[in-house]
């Protein structure tokens, strides 16, 4: 069986304004994968664990934000629900995924798949299936900012900035503070860590409270742009660990790098590949991973382990 992707009969060069539409747009969208790319990032560089159930941990903390809001102004809201999060999600690695931390991985990767489950469910039946008004809030009202014929929505921008402000700060956390040392060396080497008095328990709680308050400015941030309801999440989970596979696991830059690839790409795909041949969109950012693994097997950031011997 061969599969063929006919690209539309108009090539980008015979409309740059629509050509650097689309990029413009890819790089926005691409943003909302990066943020919760980063906090997949941040718990596998934290406790060498791939969270399968990130993307629904973060529509909780979205559905909680939603209802904070019904009785009090954005900010609080926002600030309050992100700490619920990072309480929940701390909660949740001592409580739930530590009793198989010495289990082969396998347990602690079907562990993320039931939070995915369990989660989806909790939204459910605690908020119902119909869609919830989110926003956008007046913080990302506006008119569109243009250059040219190319527009972006302040919405857009908004998210763009806050995907980089936390990769900086995740970069600084990692790279710069003694709490980023010990978070990194839990994550490659759990016992020695204890014997140089690391507080290794305390550093997974840590990892995983802050990937749950990342996740939760993740939904918040989607739910500004589609409507906020038990699947808004899944299609920007997949992308998302795209992203953070496509820029490297352990590397906040990567996972931003990547997100944007993916939404650039996403964006182009579905802009030129006819309608009669399907929506490909997913399936053109998947080869592109396939392609760039072949030649980067770590991602585009990541770094080779090397054992010494």
């Amino acid at each position: 069986m061969s599969i063929v992707v006919v690209l539309a009969s108009a090539p980008p060069w015979e409309d740059p304004t629509l050509f650097a539409q689309q990029i413009l747009s890819g790089i926005a969208s691409g943003s909302l994968f990066a943020i919760l790319a980063l906090a997949i990032v941040m718990i596998y560089r934290s406790t060498s664990v791939l969270n399968f159930g990130q993307g629904e941990m973060g529509l909780f903390g979205t559905f909680i934000a939603w209802s904070f809001m019904t009785r009090m102004d954005f900010w609080p809201a926002f600030f309050l629900a992100i700490l619920v999060a990072a309480v929940l999600g701390a909660a949740l690695e001592r409580f739930i995924l530590r009793p198989v931390a010495d289990a082969p991985v396998l347990n602690s990767i079907v562990v993320t798949l039931g939070l995915f489950i369990v989660f989806n469910g909790l939204s459910l039946w605690i908020w119902g299936s119909q869609p919830k008004g989110f926003g956008p809030f007046s913080v990302f009202k506006g008119a569109p900012t243009c250059v040219g014929d190319v527009c972006i929505g302040r919405l857009s921008i908004g998210i763009l900035v806050v995907t980089l402000v936390i990769m900086v700060l995740l970069y600084l956390l990692f790279q710069h503070t003694r709490l980023g040392l010990a978070l990194r060396a839990t994550a490659q080497n759990r016992t020695a860590s204890r014997l140089v008095g690391v507080p290794v328990g305390n550093m997974l709680s840590i990892g995983w409270g802050l990937a749950a308050a990342v996740g939760a400015v993740a939904g918040v941030m989607a739910a500004q742009s589609l409507s906020l309801t038990t699947g808004t999440m899944f299609a920007v989970l997949l992308f998302a660990f795209a992203a953070a596979v496509l820029g490297g696991l352990d590397s906040p830059v990567g996972a931003v790098v990547g997100g944007i690839t993916i939404g650039v790409v996403k964006n182009l795909a579905g802009t030129y590949v006819p309608p009669e041949v399907g929506s490909v969109d997913l399936a053109v950012a998947f080869l592109v991973i396939i392609l760039v693994l072949m030649v980067r097997p770590t991602g585009l950031f990541g770094r080779r382990a090397v054992r010494r011997v």
